[in-house]
């Protein structure tokens, strides 16, 4: 090991099991199913999983209190901690332009159609979904339903415009097996604090993973993780490269 050690136990409410028969090593939701990591965490390797302690994994997080309390911990009636820590404020565009140093320009509002319907105060204080803070008025409820960087353009449409019913992902990792050989009925989540959802997924010729909804979902996000279930189990997940309304093959 790198550190010199023969494993690292982190704070992450997730658990790890050795399955004798498939040989391998699986991450599991965690016994709190309210703070359950695992979305999170799908990206680690059978290496890492071998080396890795989950302490928190079989408990409540009130028993974590408790024991936290009864240790006289500092933190132990600390707030739950909603976003990320880090960012004061919750100003996600200041922390952007003024610690990451990304700079995003102001841009043009426009339609399904492509027309232009305002001006937007750049990229990064959007995302799909998004109805508050556009400062533009239409008579009905917009959404942001598409953000392009190469034209520097938000597009707004309505609900019905944010619904998927495919998706494909990319730079898949699976923790289960090393390959998905066929379809696989599983649930899925695209971001951390979504229900799961009932959906099919399967490998492309190219090394992707199409992933079929039983039910259309609202507002897919290219660049963010889904992540696959089969049942208590994490199967792996990938990154999202886009969603499809439709249902052609992608």
């Amino acid at each position: 090991m790198l550190l010199g050690n023969d494993y690292i136990a982190t704070g992450h409410y997730a658990r790890v099991e050795y399955d004798k028969k498939i040989g391998r090593y699986l991450l599991k939701k965690a016994k709190d199913s309210s703070k359950d990591q695992t979305y999170v965490l799908y990206t680690l390797t059978q290496q890492q999983l071998q080396r890795i302690l989950f302490p928190l994994g079989d408990m409540l997080k009130s028993q974590v209190r408790a024991l936290a309390e009864e240790k006289g911990l500092v933190n132990a009636k600390k707030p739950e901690s909603q976003d990320i820590c880090f960012v004061i404020d919750d100003d996600y565009a200041g922390f952007l332009k003024n610690v990451m140093g990304v700079k995003s320009e102001p841009g043009d509002f426009i339609d399904r159609e492509g027309n232009k319907v305002g001006r937007h105060k750049g990229l990064i204080h959007y995302t799909l979904g998004q109805r508050r803070g556009l400062n533009i008025g239409f008579g009905r409820r917009m959404y942001v339903v598409g953000i392009d960087n190469e034209s520097n353009t938000v597009t707004l449409g309505g609900s019905d415009d944010l619904l998927n019913r495919k998706l494909v992902a990319t730079d898949i990792n699976l923790i289960l097996f090393d390959k998905l050989e066929g379809p696989m009925e599983v649930t899925v989540k695209t971001r951390y604090k979504q229900p799961e959802t009932p959906a099919a997924i399967r490998p492309t010729r190219n090394g992707n993973i199409l992933v079929e909804f039983k039910e259309p979902q609202r507002a897919v996000t290219p660049g963010q993780a889904v992540v696959f279930y089969d049942g208590d189990i994490v199967v792996g997940g990938g990154t999202i490269i886009r969603g499809e309304k439709n249902e052609k093959d992608i």
